[in-house]
């Protein structure tokens, strides 16, 4: 969890080494996964790679609660599943119900689960900078609500509610089509393969959806008085279009989505080829 978010901010303490890549061409590779949880217990010791950890699973409970509370207040009332059976024109009318109550819940769920998120990221960019600023739950929400008030609490908000209803609506009705016109009734295997179609369809949309996710995390922490979120280390972006703006320009949108193989954003001229 830290050594992605820490990849995500782009805090890289460590050189990066050369490699190959499927080519055979030499690139600049950065720490994996495993290097980079190494360098944070040389620094921190095992209970750095915790960081955060006690607000995330906080903001996990409240999420996991909020949405059990919101599908009892508003039941869809005779769901039903898609099955082939039904026709086109009521199995995505099906879909469109399903997917816009999901909906529902997890706007509802992201809202109040929110500003214990923000917290969490706030606590973890603190290794940057080796600042203590954030040390508590309790102490973290009367500074936030005090240095910048209740909207404090809800930067990053909307990049990550845009994340995930373009990642329910894209999942749900991409697996639908496919489901739909692409797996023949006379295969075998139809039922199998329509099983597993919305998870390789999640699998596939969470990567185009990575920005928001990316964007909002960095949001949640620029110009919120921490080493990391401030210049020259990182700028203050106005809004979260200006952050989206600035990583598309710097070829990063996608920085921090890998944590084995992980490139280094510099021309491949920059280093030795020999």
């Amino acid at each position: 969890l830290l050594t992605r978010f820490l990849s995500q901010v782009g805090h890289e303490p460590l050189p990066p080494t050369v490699g190959r890549n499927v080519l055979g061409r030499k690139v600049l590779y950065l720490p994996g996964f495993f290097t980079y949880a190494r360098h944070i217990v040389e620094v921190d010791g095992k209970r750095g790679l915790f960081r955060g950890l006690t607000p995330r699973l906080i903001s996990s409970t409240l999420s996991t609660i909020t949405r059990g509370s919101v599908k009892k207040a508003f039941p869809l009332e005779d769901m039903e599943h898609v099955s082939n059976r039904d026709d086109v024109k009521t199995s995505l009318r099906k879909v469109v119900r399903e997917t816009s109550h999901e909906m529902m819940m997890q706007c509802v769920s992201r809202v109040v689960s929110h500003p214990l998120h923000v917290i969490s990221t706030r606590c973890m960019v603190q290794f940057v900078g080796r600042e203590v600023k954030y040390s508590g739950v309790f102490s973290a929400i009367g500074r936030i609500f005090k240095e910048e008030g209740i909207l404090g609490f809800f930067v990053g908000l909307v990049p990550h509610i845009l994340g995930d209803v373009i990642f329910l609506w894209c999942c749900n009705l991409l697996a639908h089509f496919i489901n739909t016109y692409a797996v023949d009734d006379n295969f075998s295997q139809a039922s199998v393969i329509r099983s597993y179609t919305k998870f390789v369809m999640g699998i596939a949309v969470s990567m185009l959806t990575y920005p928001f996710l990316l964007v909002g995390d960095l949001m949640a922490v620029n110009n919120c008085g921490l080493r990391a979120g401030l210049p020259p280390y990182a700028p203050a972006f106005p809004s979260w279009i200006h952050c989206w703006r600035y990583l598309s320009a710097q070829g990063q949108l996608f920085r921090g989505s890998s944590l084995l193989f992980r490139r280094a954003p510099v021309p491949a001229a920059s280093f030795p080829i020999d």
